[in-house]
């Protein structure tokens, strides 16, 4: 665990040089050992790169800020989401990461950050998995997502998101031409081991693709 780059955080090298990255990010009241251990599961032998929020809420690490449950401030969201992704730069040149295979799975409020950074920083990250996510910002500018995959996992009984705000982030990143995987589980806002086996597999045909 450091606290170089602005991130306290976790590093895990590769087991290969030149391998992939698996960036983790967790959800409110984590930190960077939460998934440690679903992240290597879904991407074996990847490096992990696993920071904690910056922002407390009642001493619970967050990425952001929220005003009320659900609701948020955009413009402090993007600049969270600004703020990782110079941590993200950051990191690939202090550990010699390839910027070109550099995929997140992040969890509710780090699901969220991912969305965000993809959205503000386009092509920064190849892919990303996001459980339990809900739509928290909408650029204002056109996002070209070419060439770039997400896989949505959400809950049918999910007492924190809305069906309805899954949909409009499908929507979105349709939009800006990401490839995008939606799996609806029958689970509320906790994972269950069947979305783990879905995003393993999906993660690892997204790692055989070649870069477009």
């Amino acid at each position: 665990m450091t606290e170089d780059l602005g991130f306290i955080h976790r590093f895990v090298p590769a087991e290969d040089s030149g391998a992939d990255t698996l960036l983790l990010l967790h959800g409110t009241g984590g930190d960077e050992d939460d998934l440690i251990g679903i992240g290597q599961s879904v991407a074996p032998g990847a490096a992990i790169l696993s920071p904690r929020g910056n922002v407390l809420e009642n001493g619970a690490p967050r990425f952001f800020r929220r005003l009320a449950e659900g609701v948020f401030d955009p413009k402090e969201v993007r600049t969270r989401a600004e703020e990782l992704a110079r941590f993200i730069r950051a990191a690939t040149v202090t550990y010699r990461l390839d910027p070109t295979r550099i995929y997140s799975l992040g969890y509710s409020n780090g699901a969220n950050v991912a969305s965000t950074v993809m959205l503000v920083e386009p092509g920064i990250l190849r892919a990303s998995i996001l459980l339990r996510p809900m739509l928290v910002y909408e650029p204002s500018e056109k996002s070209d997502l070419g060439g770039s995959s997400v896989l949505i996992s959400a809950g049918r009984m999910d007492p924190i998101v809305p069906a309805e705000s899954v949909e409009k982030l499908v929507s979105l990143f349709e939009s800006a031409r990401a490839a995008v995987t939606l799996k609806w589980q029958l689970a509320g806002h906790n994972l269950v081991p069947s979305e783990v086996r879905e995003a393993t597999e999906w993660l690892a045909l997204q790692r055989a693709a070649p870069l477009s």
